[in-house]
């Protein structure tokens, strides 16, 4: 049984732009902010990741009307290399990719639920006894901000119960969360630039203490960028449901580069509306930098209708991602490089119905491992890695097939491609090594790129075990 195709080239560009802009850029700026202390910086890296991620789409773009199937990124790390390769992303989705961005997605909606609702907390001696001591890669404590982990939680689990029931529901719920998120965002950006309640001195004026050169400049410039990345994450989504698409080879090259060029404007505007009323030092101290620059222009009313906005867009961006990602679990379960019963297409409600459940509960497990920031970095920098591979499986499909059917070839080939393979790689080795010169400092409790890789790595012995139960599988069939 194969999934149907229901959805058209608008549902496709809400789809693009209902996983990009989510729930980061309500907080994120906040800590970019912080790293940086300077506001034509922090517009530089917004413009540059924007740029690397538009480029990123185009490579995509290629891959995505060559292999127009559910399962995105999964199928073309196959084509390009191996099953094994495969499996390592795709497990990688399941252990730290999709599922540390959906338990961060969720926590911001929850986050901001706190706004209105202010869910109890332990105290903070409850909050540090309970401990779990990774080795080498650092410390999680679970019981920190628990009345927020546990409505988050809830979020997933109702997400899931919906995705499970209904291909439709899943697409209505994004459709109308994309409508808000944008009437939200129209709202922030036109309400504080023309509100007259800040300056534009504070777009030129530097935090206080600034102070970054040379090396401490690039590195905060690279951690910056991870903020950045996590807000502009999810363009990949739209290719895991390649197989679900109205003629493919046309409406994924046409979402992709629409709707990232939508979201390099809307991120710009909205850091620009930020610092506005926000100077950099009061910006970079803002746990809920949306809402805070909203009440300084508006109003505590202004505030807080910002705020139900925020956590109705966030809700409808945890949907999406656990719409779109279940797919890559799926398309593994059904070729048999994965648990074969979480590729099964559910009888009755025909969805993806097991690999939902297993994405969604292992999510609700991350909620519970860190805070937004950890759980975002976590899951940026991982992808950035299969990003990366992936990009390269251009240059090798270009030589294995070269005359295979390419429908969209990625502009300023191979240049642009190339741009994004340097760039990627020298992102990874920054992040990595700041990771771990934050923790041994310090500064940070989790080494987060090293944790994510531990996770990912786990799945090579549970590769080989799968691959050996689908052999005796496959013998048992045929004798």
């Amino acid at each position: 049984m194969e999934l149907k195709k229901s959805i058209g080239l608008w549902s496709a560009i809400s789809i693009v732009v209902g996983s990009v802009v989510g729930s980061s850029i309500f907080m994120k700026p906040a800590t970019m902010a912080a790293q940086l202390g300077s506001p034509v910086l922090l517009i530089v890296v917004w413009l540059v990741s924007g740029i690397m991620s538009l480029f990123g789409g185009m490579v995509f773009a290629e891959l995505g009307s060559m292999y127009p199937e559910t399962g995105g990124e999964y199928i073309y790390l196959q084509k390009s290399y191996n099953d094994f390769i495969a499996f390592l992303y795709g497990w990688s989705t399941i252990a730290v990719i999709n599922t540390a961005a959906i338990a961060a997605v969720a926590f911001v909606c929850a986050e901001y639920l706190n706004y209105f609702f202010h869910f109890p907390n332990f105290t903070e001696a409850t909050e540090l006894s309970i401990k779990l001591h990774i080795p080498m890669i650092g410390n999680i404590f679970p019981l920190q901000n628990f009345g927020v982990k546990i409505v988050s939680s809830f979020i997933i689990f109702g997400l899931m119960i919906v995705n499970y029931l209904s291909v439709r529901s899943g697409n209505a719920i994004q459709f109308i969360a994309t409508a808000l998120k944008i009437l939200a965002i129209v709202l922030l950006i036109f309400g504080i630039l023309f509100s007259g309640a800040g300056s534009a001195k504070n777009l030129i004026t530097n935090a206080k203490d600034f102070h970054l050169t040379g090396w401490s400049l690039v590195g905060a410039m690279m951690a910056a960028t991870t903020g950045a990345f996590a807000c502009y994450d999810g363009w990949v989504n739209i290719n895991s449901v390649a197989g679900e698409i109205k003629n493919p080879e046309k409406n994924i090259t046409k979402s992709l580069v629409v709707g990232l060029a939508i979201c390099i404007a809307v991120y710009i505007l909205v850091n620009l509306a930020y610092m506005y009323v926000l100077p950099l030092d009061i910006m970079s101290k803002s746990p809920l930098v949306a809402s805070d620059a909203t009440k300084v222009a508006l109003g505590i009313a202004g505030g807080g209708f910002i705020a139900l906005l925020i956590i109705i867009s966030c809700f409808g961006a945890t949907n999406i991602n656990l719409l779109t990602n279940a797919r890559v679990v799926f398309a593994m379960g059904a070729d048999g490089n994965f648990f074969r019963w979480t590729g099964k297409v559910h009888p009755r409600f025909q969805t993806p119905g097991n690999a939902v459940f297993l994405i969604g509960a292992w999510s609700i497990v991350l909620v519970f491992s860190g805070s937004f920031d950890i759980l975002a970095d976590m899951f940026v920098f991982m992808s950035w890695i299969f990003y990366g591979l992936t990009a390269i499986g251009v240059f090798i499909l270009r030589k294995k097939f070269p005359n295979a059917n390419r429908p969209y070839k990625v502009f300023g080939y191979p240049t642009v491609p190339l741009i994004f393979i340097i760039f990627t790689l020298f992102y990874v080795i920054v992040i990595l090594y700041n990771d771990i010169n934050n923790y041994l400092n310090g500064q940070s409790p989790i080494i987060n790129s090293v944790f994510g890789i531990l996770l990912t790595l786990i799945g090579v012995p549970l590769y080989r075990y799968l691959r050996k139960a689908e052999r005796k599988r496959v013998d048992g069939l045929s004798g």
